[in-house]
Protein backbone atom coordinates (compact mmCIF):
# COMPACT_ATOMS: atom_id res chain seq x y z
CA UNK A 1 0.00 0.00 0.00
CA UNK A 2 2.54 2.26 1.35
CA UNK A 3 4.68 1.56 -2.30
CA UNK A 4 2.17 2.01 -4.29
CA UNK A 5 1.30 5.37 -2.92
CA UNK A 6 4.80 6.59 -3.09
CA UNK A 7 4.69 5.47 -6.57
CA UNK A 8 1.10 7.66 -7.00
CA UNK A 9 2.74 10.83 -5.39
CA UNK A 10 6.09 10.83 -7.16
CA UNK A 11 5.48 11.89 -10.66
CA UNK A 12 3.25 14.54 -8.66
CA UNK A 13 6.08 15.87 -6.99
CA UNK A 14 7.86 16.12 -10.48
CA UNK A 15 5.12 18.13 -12.08
CA UNK A 16 5.18 19.91 -9.34
CA UNK A 17 8.77 20.72 -9.22
CA UNK A 18 9.05 21.18 -12.67
CA UNK A 19 6.03 23.91 -12.99
CA UNK A 20 7.85 25.92 -9.25
CA UNK A 21 10.95 26.08 -11.61
CA UNK A 22 9.00 27.16 -15.23
CA UNK A 23 7.25 30.00 -12.49
CA UNK A 24 11.06 31.04 -10.81
CA UNK A 25 12.26 31.92 -14.20
CA UNK A 26 8.96 33.49 -15.48
CA UNK A 27 8.89 36.37 -12.48
CA UNK A 28 12.80 36.33 -12.50
CA UNK A 29 12.34 37.37 -16.19
CA UNK A 30 9.73 39.63 -15.61
CA UNK A 31 11.58 41.12 -12.79
CA UNK A 32 14.21 41.81 -15.28
CA UNK A 33 11.71 43.32 -17.24
CA UNK A 34 10.64 45.43 -15.01
CA UNK A 35 14.38 46.86 -14.01
CA UNK A 36 15.05 47.95 -17.57
CA UNK A 37 14.50 51.02 -17.78
CA UNK A 38 16.17 54.46 -17.98
CA UNK A 39 16.14 57.62 -16.02
CA UNK A 40 17.26 61.67 -16.29
CA UNK A 41 18.28 63.67 -13.40
CA UNK A 42 19.18 67.38 -12.75
CA UNK A 43 21.01 68.21 -9.31
CA UNK A 44 22.88 70.85 -7.81
CA UNK A 45 23.14 72.24 -4.31
CA UNK A 46 25.62 74.66 -2.58
CA UNK A 47 26.14 72.39 0.77
CA UNK A 48 24.51 72.07 3.73
CA UNK A 49 25.58 74.62 5.76
CA UNK A 50 24.44 77.36 7.99
CA UNK A 51 24.75 80.72 6.46
CA UNK A 52 27.59 82.88 7.68
CA UNK A 53 26.04 84.85 10.90
CA UNK A 54 26.89 88.08 10.72
CA UNK A 55 29.23 89.88 13.21
CA UNK A 56 29.93 93.88 14.02
CA UNK A 57 32.72 95.67 15.11
CA UNK A 58 32.60 98.89 16.75
CA UNK A 59 32.53 101.74 14.71
CA UNK A 60 36.29 103.55 16.54
CA UNK A 61 37.31 101.94 19.15
CA UNK A 62 38.43 102.96 22.76
CA UNK A 63 41.17 104.67 23.32
CA UNK A 64 42.25 107.44 26.28
CA UNK A 65 41.58 110.99 26.19
CA UNK A 66 44.42 113.43 26.25
CA UNK A 67 44.25 115.42 29.20
CA UNK A 68 41.32 113.75 30.39
CA UNK A 69 42.53 110.92 32.85
CA UNK A 70 40.81 107.72 32.31
CA UNK A 71 39.61 105.37 29.74
CA UNK A 72 36.87 105.79 27.70
CA UNK A 73 34.60 103.61 24.84
CA UNK A 74 34.62 104.44 21.58
CA UNK A 75 31.48 105.30 19.22
CA UNK A 76 30.63 108.87 20.83
CA UNK A 77 27.98 109.77 22.49
CA UNK A 78 27.17 111.00 26.35
CA UNK A 79 30.87 109.86 27.71
CA UNK A 80 34.21 110.93 29.12
CA UNK A 81 35.15 113.21 25.85
CA UNK A 82 32.44 115.55 26.46
CA UNK A 83 32.07 115.89 30.09
CA UNK A 84 36.01 115.72 31.44
CA UNK A 85 37.45 118.88 29.34
CA UNK A 86 34.46 121.52 31.86
CA UNK A 87 35.47 120.01 35.14
CA UNK A 88 38.94 120.55 36.76
CA UNK A 89 40.62 118.15 38.92
CA UNK A 90 39.58 119.76 41.87
CA UNK A 91 37.83 118.67 44.73
CA UNK A 92 35.07 116.54 44.80
CA UNK A 93 36.03 114.87 41.98
CA UNK A 94 36.46 111.07 42.89
CA UNK A 95 32.13 111.38 43.21
CA UNK A 96 31.80 113.26 39.77
CA UNK A 97 34.43 110.81 38.26
CA UNK A 98 32.41 107.75 39.42
CA UNK A 99 29.02 109.11 38.02
CA UNK A 100 30.87 110.20 34.48
CA UNK A 101 32.09 106.38 34.54
CA UNK A 102 28.36 105.45 35.71
CA UNK A 103 27.16 107.54 32.60
CA UNK A 104 29.97 105.86 30.20
CA UNK A 105 28.77 102.20 30.85
CA UNK A 106 25.15 102.97 30.48
CA UNK A 107 25.78 105.28 27.28
CA UNK A 108 28.28 101.93 25.65
CA UNK A 109 25.49 99.27 26.87
CA UNK A 110 22.85 101.52 25.21
CA UNK A 111 24.83 101.71 22.15
CA UNK A 112 25.39 97.84 21.79
CA UNK A 113 21.94 97.21 22.57
CA UNK A 114 20.96 99.08 19.72
CA UNK A 115 23.05 97.70 17.15
CA UNK A 116 21.74 93.95 18.19
CA UNK A 117 18.22 95.46 17.49
CA UNK A 118 19.42 96.54 14.12
CA UNK A 119 20.87 93.53 12.96
CA UNK A 120 24.33 94.73 13.75
CA UNK A 121 25.07 92.20 16.69
CA UNK A 122 27.10 89.89 17.24
CA UNK A 123 26.02 86.43 16.49
CA UNK A 124 22.83 88.11 14.47
CA UNK A 125 21.01 85.43 11.65
CA UNK A 126 20.39 81.68 11.95
CA UNK A 127 21.76 79.42 14.92
CA UNK A 128 24.45 77.10 14.03
CA UNK A 129 21.75 73.82 13.57
CA UNK A 130 18.77 75.66 12.29
CA UNK A 131 15.69 74.24 10.61
CA UNK A 132 15.64 72.34 6.99
CA UNK A 133 12.81 70.92 4.97
CA UNK A 134 12.78 68.15 2.92
CA UNK A 135 10.32 68.05 0.12
CA UNK A 136 9.23 64.82 -2.35
CA UNK A 137 6.54 65.44 -4.79
CA UNK A 138 6.13 62.65 -7.33
CA UNK A 139 3.95 62.98 -10.48
CA UNK A 140 2.39 59.93 -12.76
CA UNK A 141 1.57 60.93 -16.23
CA UNK A 142 0.16 59.19 -18.77
CA UNK A 143 2.66 58.49 -21.83
CA UNK A 144 0.78 60.65 -24.15
CA UNK A 145 1.94 63.25 -23.13
CA UNK A 146 5.16 63.17 -25.70
CA UNK A 147 6.28 67.17 -25.03
CA UNK A 148 7.12 66.24 -21.63
CA UNK A 149 10.44 64.33 -22.18
CA UNK A 150 12.04 66.96 -24.83
CA UNK A 151 11.56 69.94 -22.21
CA UNK A 152 12.60 67.98 -19.37
CA UNK A 153 15.85 66.96 -21.29
CA UNK A 154 15.92 70.63 -22.62
CA UNK A 155 16.08 71.96 -19.20
CA UNK A 156 19.01 69.05 -18.38
CA UNK A 157 20.99 70.06 -21.32
CA UNK A 158 20.81 73.97 -20.39
CA UNK A 159 20.37 74.03 -16.55
CA UNK A 160 22.95 76.12 -14.56
CA UNK A 161 22.57 74.16 -11.54
CA UNK A 162 25.56 75.40 -9.85
CA UNK A 163 24.09 78.72 -8.75
CA UNK A 164 21.20 79.50 -6.36
CA UNK A 165 19.26 81.12 -9.19
CA UNK A 166 19.78 78.45 -11.91
CA UNK A 167 18.62 75.75 -9.19
CA UNK A 168 15.42 77.68 -8.71
CA UNK A 169 14.98 78.13 -12.67
CA UNK A 170 15.43 74.49 -12.90
CA UNK A 171 12.29 73.97 -10.07
CA UNK A 172 10.26 76.72 -11.88
CA UNK A 173 11.11 75.54 -15.28
CA UNK A 174 9.64 71.90 -14.51
CA UNK A 175 6.75 73.10 -12.29
CA UNK A 176 5.45 74.80 -15.76
CA UNK A 177 6.14 71.61 -17.67
CA UNK A 178 4.00 69.82 -15.76
CA UNK A 179 1.82 72.31 -14.86
CA UNK A 180 1.33 72.46 -18.87
CA UNK A 181 -0.04 68.63 -19.04
CA UNK A 182 -2.84 68.66 -15.77
CA UNK A 183 -5.19 66.39 -19.00
CA UNK A 184 -2.17 63.59 -18.82
CA UNK A 185 -2.36 63.40 -14.54
CA UNK A 186 -2.71 59.90 -12.90
CA UNK A 187 -0.97 59.75 -9.72
CA UNK A 188 1.01 61.41 -7.56
CA UNK A 189 2.09 61.71 -4.18
CA UNK A 190 4.56 63.12 -1.78
CA UNK A 191 5.28 65.33 1.68
CA UNK A 192 8.04 67.39 3.74
CA UNK A 193 10.17 66.16 6.43
CA UNK A 194 11.62 68.16 8.73
CA UNK A 195 14.97 68.00 10.10
CA UNK A 196 17.84 70.09 11.24
CA UNK A 197 20.52 71.20 9.49
CA UNK A 198 23.30 68.71 10.70
CA UNK A 199 21.04 65.66 9.10
CA UNK A 200 19.22 66.68 6.59
CA UNK A 201 21.85 66.51 3.86
CA UNK A 202 21.47 62.55 4.40
CA UNK A 203 18.31 62.79 4.73
CA UNK A 204 17.88 64.67 1.29
CA UNK A 205 20.90 61.56 0.09
CA UNK A 206 18.28 58.87 1.45
CA UNK A 207 15.63 59.80 -0.79
CA UNK A 208 17.19 60.88 -3.81
CA UNK A 209 19.12 57.24 -3.79
CA UNK A 210 15.78 55.57 -2.87
CA UNK A 211 14.49 57.10 -6.77
CA UNK A 212 18.01 56.74 -8.60
CA UNK A 213 17.78 53.05 -7.63
CA UNK A 214 14.85 52.46 -9.84
CA UNK A 215 16.27 52.77 -12.60
CA UNK A 216 18.70 50.46 -14.97
CA UNK A 217 20.84 53.79 -15.90
CA UNK A 218 20.66 57.64 -15.92
CA UNK A 219 20.86 58.16 -19.17
CA UNK A 220 21.15 61.89 -19.22
CA UNK A 221 22.19 64.06 -16.30
CA UNK A 222 23.12 67.60 -15.65
CA UNK A 223 24.76 67.93 -11.77
CA UNK A 224 26.75 70.76 -10.19
CA UNK A 225 27.01 71.79 -14.47
CA UNK A 226 28.19 67.99 -14.87
CA UNK A 227 26.61 67.23 -18.01
CA UNK A 228 26.56 63.30 -19.11
CA UNK A 229 24.39 61.75 -21.72
CA UNK A 230 24.41 58.04 -22.60
CA UNK A 231 22.38 55.42 -25.17
CA UNK A 232 20.59 53.11 -23.02
CA UNK A 233 21.85 49.69 -23.40
CA UNK A 234 18.09 48.78 -24.72
CA UNK A 235 18.74 51.43 -27.47
CA UNK A 236 21.99 50.20 -28.75
CA UNK A 237 21.88 48.55 -32.37
CA UNK A 238 22.75 45.07 -32.25
CA UNK A 239 21.29 44.55 -28.53
CA UNK A 240 18.41 42.33 -29.72
CA UNK A 241 16.30 44.08 -27.10
CA UNK A 242 13.96 45.86 -28.92
CA UNK A 243 13.78 43.74 -31.74
CA UNK A 244 12.52 40.58 -29.76
CA UNK A 245 9.10 39.97 -29.63
CA UNK A 246 8.94 38.23 -26.41
CA UNK A 247 10.74 40.93 -25.10
CA UNK A 248 8.06 43.56 -26.32
CA UNK A 249 5.18 41.36 -24.51
CA UNK A 250 7.10 41.05 -21.59
CA UNK A 251 7.52 44.81 -21.13
CA UNK A 252 4.01 45.76 -22.93
CA UNK A 253 3.53 49.41 -24.42
CA UNK A 254 5.23 52.00 -22.41
CA UNK A 255 2.15 53.77 -20.15
CA UNK A 256 3.67 56.72 -17.76
CA UNK A 257 6.13 58.74 -17.44
CA UNK A 258 7.15 59.48 -13.65
CA UNK A 259 8.70 62.75 -12.48
CA UNK A 260 10.12 63.00 -9.10
CA UNK A 261 11.29 66.65 -7.39
CA UNK A 262 13.36 66.63 -4.30
CA UNK A 263 14.49 70.24 -2.87
CA UNK A 264 15.82 70.82 0.86
CA UNK A 265 14.90 74.29 1.89
CA UNK A 266 16.35 76.42 5.06
CA UNK A 267 13.53 76.99 7.69
CA UNK A 268 9.74 76.58 7.56
CA UNK A 269 8.44 74.86 3.89
CA UNK A 270 5.49 72.55 3.43
CA UNK A 271 3.48 71.39 0.60
CA UNK A 272 -0.09 70.38 1.05
CA UNK A 273 -1.36 66.69 1.96
CA UNK A 274 -1.69 65.17 -1.84
CA UNK A 275 -5.12 64.03 -2.67
CA UNK A 276 -6.53 65.79 -5.72
CA UNK A 277 -5.42 67.61 -8.29
CA UNK A 278 -6.02 70.60 -7.03
CA UNK A 279 -3.46 69.85 -4.13
CA UNK A 280 -1.19 68.81 -7.06
CA UNK A 281 -1.36 71.95 -8.79
CA UNK A 282 -0.89 73.92 -5.18
CA UNK A 283 2.29 72.32 -4.58
CA UNK A 284 3.79 72.41 -7.78
CA UNK A 285 3.02 76.15 -8.02
CA UNK A 286 4.70 76.07 -4.16
CA UNK A 287 7.91 74.08 -5.25
CA UNK A 288 8.18 76.48 -8.42
CA UNK A 289 7.73 79.75 -6.53
CA UNK A 290 11.04 78.78 -4.54
CA UNK A 291 13.86 81.23 -3.99
CA UNK A 292 17.31 80.71 -4.93
CA UNK A 293 18.28 82.12 -1.18
CA UNK A 294 16.30 79.17 0.04
CA UNK A 295 17.46 76.11 -1.44
CA UNK A 296 20.29 74.02 -0.37
CA UNK A 297 19.69 71.22 -2.53
CA UNK A 298 17.58 70.42 -5.41
CA UNK A 299 17.08 67.23 -7.69
CA UNK A 300 14.78 66.90 -10.51
CA UNK A 301 14.63 63.17 -12.07
CA UNK A 302 12.32 61.10 -14.50
CA UNK A 303 11.85 57.83 -16.10
CA UNK A 304 11.86 56.96 -18.74
CA UNK A 305 14.61 59.14 -20.48
CA UNK A 306 15.71 57.61 -23.65
CA UNK A 307 14.00 57.43 -26.49
CA UNK A 308 11.73 53.95 -27.21
CA UNK A 309 12.28 52.80 -23.13
CA UNK A 310 9.07 51.91 -21.81
CA UNK A 311 7.15 52.16 -18.17
CA UNK A 312 4.40 50.11 -17.89
CA UNK A 313 1.45 49.80 -15.17
CA UNK A 314 3.38 46.79 -13.70
CA UNK A 315 6.61 49.22 -13.20
CA UNK A 316 4.25 51.46 -11.39
CA UNK A 317 2.84 49.33 -9.30
CA UNK A 318 6.45 47.58 -7.98
CA UNK A 319 8.85 50.68 -7.59
CA UNK A 320 5.83 53.56 -6.75
CA UNK A 321 3.39 51.76 -4.97
CA UNK A 322 2.79 54.60 -2.59
CA UNK A 323 1.18 57.40 -5.63
CA UNK A 324 -2.25 57.87 -5.38
CA UNK A 325 -4.72 58.59 -7.90
CA UNK A 326 -5.95 61.81 -8.52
Amino acid sequence: MRKKLQQTIKPLFKIFFVFSLVLTLALSHADGALAARSGGRIGGGGGFRAPSSRTYTPRGGGGYYPGGGGYYPGGGGFGFPFLIPFWGIGGGFGGLFSILIFFAIANFLMQTFRRVNNGEGEEVGYGSNPGVSVTRLQVGLLAQARDLQPELNKIAETADTNSPEGRAEVLQEVSLALLRHPEYWVYAGGGTQQAKLNSAESQFNRLSLAERSKFSEETLSNVNNQLKAALSKDALPGSGEIDNPTNLINQGPGEYIIVTLLAATLGKFEIPQINSTDDLRQALRQIGAMSGEQLLAIEVLWTPQAEGDTLTSDDVLAEYADLKLV
